[in-house]
């Protein structure tokens, strides 16, 4: 499997190889969306908390005696079944992320990049950076490339003025190749790297 490797003007300068076993896969839309799954998972922030009648304000005293007023007996006001009590098995601050198997995460990239394959959605360049940081430059460099706003940009190690330049454009992001996911492939409508980062990915991915 052949594909073109374009310059930031994009001019054929070069074509770079794919192993068909890698990038022409199926689309394993179960294995994706389990990717996807586990992937927003990990991003979850479980930052929620409710009050348990430990931690809400009040008095630890005893409201009245135990005998002798014909009212319900009662320890404290801050009793869960009071008005302003604590709450019962509330949500409390914890981990929503679990264990996914690594071949699984690499089946998915593998799978969701055949896809963006297969729609001739992927443009593999030759170098991606800036001369200077520019929103202005980073918005004519997707329209010299003919790509929609709704981009992932991938690359070995990310040029840090294109970086800072695509962070304002909405809908567009660029990752280093060791953290692309298969999330990132398809919330994007396509899909741009470095011949570098696409050989890079190439090696992993056959493991």
């Amino acid at each position: 499997m052949t594909v073109d490797v374009v310059n930031e003007q994009n001019k054929k300068v070069g074509s770079v190889n794919l192993d068909p076993k890698i990038f022409g896969e199926r689309a394993n839309t179960g294995l994706i969306w389990e990717a996807v799954v586990y992937q927003n998972a990990v991003d979850r922030r479980g930052t929620h908390a409710t009050k348990t009648r430990g931690l809400v304000s009040g008095s630890g005293n005893k409201p009245w005696r135990q005998k002798g007023t014909g009212r319900a007996r009662t320890g404290d006001i801050r009793n869960p079944i009071w008005r302003k009590g604590g709450t019962v098995f509330g949500p409390q601050p914890r981990s929503y992320g679990y264990a996914m198997p690594r071949k699984m995460r690499r089946g998915a990239l593998r799978a969701a990049l055949s896809q963006r394959i297969s729609e001739n959605s992927v443009t593999v360049v030759d170098k991606l950076a800036l001369g200077e940081v520019k929103t202005k430059l980073a918005g004519e460099l997707l329209d010299r490339l003919g790509v929609s706003r709704s981009v992932l940009m991938v690359d070995v190690r990310p040029d840090n003025k294109l970086l800072l330049s695509v962070r304002n454009i909405e809908g567009v992001r660029l990752v280093g190749m060791t953290h692309v996911t298969a999330r990132d492939v398809i919330e994007s409508s396509s899909v741009i790297t470095t011949q570098a980062a696409i050989e890079a990915l190439q090696e992993v991915l056959a493991q």
